[in-house]
């Protein structure tokens, strides 16, 4: 909330904007056994770190900055509340986007013979509901400015890309969309659901419930390699074809955003790039940020010490 998170390579950023206006940062080294383990970088294991790490060190930031927000109100969350809530997050989640779509089209195909229908069925009140309900959310003011952030986010990884020095000029001309975001890999899984479990066909109850639950993470091995790989071959156009759907989406999940999100944003790339040893691209500007203090003793991997505002033509030395 009010912040971004970028993933660089052995390390985390994040860059958040302060109720008080404020932009404070900190890094985080992913250090996990499972981000260090050789096999870990093997395909098709590498997928399952990285929605690993992103389910847990995203959900506990997200945890973090809205703590962060609510120091003006002089609240914070308790830790038995974030568990509860994350229990019936989850809980919902799995109940309206998997089992919801599976008992529906069940029902809907009970008298067809041809086996792929129900998959089919499933699928496409999958997508229905995912699409109605970022549609819905995007709505809400507070996802409206997340959303916004996300699209920071993705212009900033533009310009990076590009070989262009991080300001908000360079990074305003930029689209919110990017062909390696979260939302494009939740399509992508979403279409290899569809096709891996028109082959199971109707089966008893029981056995299709746990063939989602199993089944899952497997695609999602499967749907890493595929976004690398549609990645990596986007130059040419079938490719891009097959991948716009992604994109498509991503226009509900960003938004444009204000030069304060862009100046959030390029902070956080600032942080990533330097707690991975890279330097930041020559003409870039470093935005007067703080060490992040947590309200409460949850205190991550020490913090920076505060940069002054300042453009270069040559990277800053690292604090």
């Amino acid at each position: 909330m009010e912040g971004v998170l970028m993933r660089g390579r052995d390390a985390i950023a994040v860059a958040l904007r302060h109720p008080d206006g404020r932009i404070v940062t900190t890094t985080e080294q992913l250090n996990s056994r499972v981000h260090t383990a050789p096999m870990g970088k093997w395909p098709f294991v590498r997928g399952l770190v990285v929605l690993y790490e992103t389910l847990v060190i995203g959900t506990r930031w997200l945890v973090r900055s809205a703590n962060v927000q609510a120091e003006e109100d002089d609240v914070e969350l308790g830790k038995g509340t974030i568990a509860i809530t994350l229990l019936i997050t989850f809980g919902v989640a799995i109940a309206v986007f998997s089992l919801l779509p599976l008992f529906i089209s069940s029902v809907a195909t009970s008298q067809a013979n041809q086996g792929w229908l129900q998959p089919a069925v499933e699928g496409v009140i999958q997508v229905t509901l995912f699409l109605a309900y970022l549609t819905f959310v995007s709505r809400t003011p507070d996802i409206h400015r997340v959303f916004q952030y996300h699209g920071a986010e993705h212009m900033t990884i533009h310009a990076l890309e590009a070989g262009d020095p991080l300001t908000v000029a360079a990074v305003r001309k930029y689209p919110t969309a990017h062909h390696r975001c979260g939302t494009e890999f939740l399509v992508i899984l979403v279409l290899l659901s569809i096709f891996a479990f028109s082959f199971i066909g109707r089966q008893p109850p029981l056995i299709m419930i746990m063939s989602r639950l199993i089944g899952i993470p497997i695609l999602a091995a499967v749907g890493y390699e595929v976004l690398k790989i549609g990645a990596k071959f986007r130059r040419y156009r079938l490719m891009r074809a097959i991948m716009f759907p992604g994109i498509l989406v991503q226009k509900i999940t960003t938004k444009r955003p204000t030069d304060d999100m862009i100046e959030v944003a390029i902070s956080s790339m600032e942080e990533a790039l330097e707690a991975d040893g890279n330097p930041i691209p020559a003409g870039s500007t470093v935005f007067e940020r703080d060490p992040l203090r947590l309200p409460s003793g949850d205190t991550p991997a020490p913090a920076t010490e505060p940069v002054a505002a300042a453009t270069t033509d040559e990277p800053p030395a690292v604090p």
